[in-house]
């Protein structure tokens, strides 16, 4: 059984691993990974046809724990203990709920301290009791109690006493004072360990297409040594297709991963009369995991020639190997037969029928995108449809949102490359 400490406002955990408000998505499933010995049972709960609406879900069934992260960012929002029966909890050490402790509104009142009258609920039969960051909801020992407390003002919410010997059903711990309208926090410094997060990612753009990425990027800078000077920075940064693999590294600094191209699948469908030609050596990608983003390297320049932004949906082959990139793509639309334009944006949000009314419907058939781990493996989520438009492939899934864009830049030439890039190339 687990014993955990609670930390209003801030976390559940123990010596081991913390889930802390704030924490990325990705995070939390790999501290489940590398505890899953202990951990056993986790279900990931999401809305397959409308991912936005409601709240992503790990649901720790074995320990009775519920992790609710943001649908939108993908940070912790909610940790919920549904089942008292299945952990140890304790506060600043001791023990509120164990074995030999059971959690009643006399033990949380000597634990927690006093608080405001319970606040009782007729549609759920519970009272909650709410500290800052931390609610308790306490069930009546039998139905025959619920009239005594049935209120005749205030929609059904009234403050009253709880009754004696009342057990907690859950526990909520959050931001704010209000479960109903809590957030997820930003993310935490502990968090970060080490690697760079995209805030946001805006596209570069001219008339004809994409140019290249402006980041806004978070890092826990902190002093030479000193963990205490630790606080979160912001800085900006920007890459363009036909930099070089140095202008890349001292904008965003290592990539997580280099992955090498064994073939490229989209080959056939270029136009080129050249394209069965084998490459004598192949186009790289720089990872970058915690950005969400991919970028392609051309084989023999080593310019950048390709953008990838991913954006994390679940039900996705590859949920939850990137961070979800919060982007935007600037859109100028003709209107009607003059000159007129009208600007508009495309962001990780939206749909692919929004898109197609904005930027026409794609003169060709989409590429079916089929993934698998193996030859013998089918994948469980289904095939993904590419659409190209304005030098934009759009990656759409079966419930309409977008996994991911990729960017091409313009044609060029090598002559037309950066001169510092084209001399410092390999």
């Amino acid at each position: 059984m687990l014993d955990l400490e609670v930390v209003p406002e801030r976390s559940l955990g123990n010596e081991q691993w913390e889930f802390a408000l704030g924490m990325p998505l990705a995070q939390a499933i790999s501290i489940l990974q590398k505890h899953c010995r202990i951990i056993k049972n986790v279900q990931v709960l999401y809305s397959e046809q409308t991912p936005l609406s409601h709240d992503l879900i790990l649901n720790l069934t074995q320990d009775g724990i519920k992790l609710l992260f943001d649908a939108t960012n993908q940070r912790l929002k909610v940790i919920e203990v549904y089942d008292l029966s299945k952990v140890k909890l304790k506060y600043c050490g001791v023990h509120f709920n164990s074995q030999a402790i059971a959690p009643t509104i006399e033990q949380i009142d000597q634990s927690f301290g006093a608080t405001h009258p319970g606040v009782y609920n007729a549609a759920e039969q519970l009272f909650h009791l709410n500290f800052r960051g931390l609610s308790f909801s306490f069930q009546l020992d039998s139905w025959n109690e619920a009239p005594k407390y049935e209120p005749n003002f205030a929609l059904g919410l009234a403050s009253l006493q709880i009754p004696h010997g009342a057990m907690v059903k859950r526990m909520h711990i959050y931001t704010g004072n209000n479960l109903q309208e809590t957030r997820a926090p930003v993310m935490p410094l502990a968090c970060f360990l080490g690697n760079i997060y995209a805030e946001c990612v805006d596209v570069l753009r001219d008339r004809v297409g994409p140019l290249g990425l402006k980041l806004r990027l978070l890092t826990a800078g902190c002093g030479p040594g000193v963990m205490t000077d630790a606080k979160v920075r912001s800085l900006e940064r920007s890459i363009y297709f036909g930099d070089s693999c140095q202008d890349v590294l001292g904008a965003l600094g290592s990539p997580h991963k280099v992955f090498y191209k064994s073939e490229d699948k989209m080959k056939i469908h270029s136009p080129s009369p050249h394209k069965q030609v084998p490459s004598k050596c192949n186009d790289y990608f720089f990872n970058y995991f915690t950005l969400g983003v991919d970028i392609l390297f051309d084989s023999t320049t080593h310019l950048v020639k390709k953008f990838v932004l991913h954006t994390n949906y679940p039900g996705h082959y590859n949920f939850n190997i990137y961070h979800r990139c919060d982007f935007k793509i600037p859109l100028v639309i003709k209107k009607g037969t003059d000159s007129q334009t009208e600007d508009c944006t495309l962001t990780t949000y939206s749909k692919w029928d929004q898109i197609q009314e904005l930027l026409g419907h794609p003169m060709e058939k989409p590429v079916v995108l089929h993934r698998s781990s193996s030859a013998n493996n089918t994948n469980p989520f289904g095939s993904t449809f590419c659409f190209g438009l304005q030098r934009m492939i759009f990656e759409v899934m079966q419930n309409n949102h977008i996994a991911s864009v990729t960017l091409y830049g313009a044609p060029r030439t090598t002559s037309q490359a950066r001169p510092e890039s084209s001399s410092s190339s390999h």
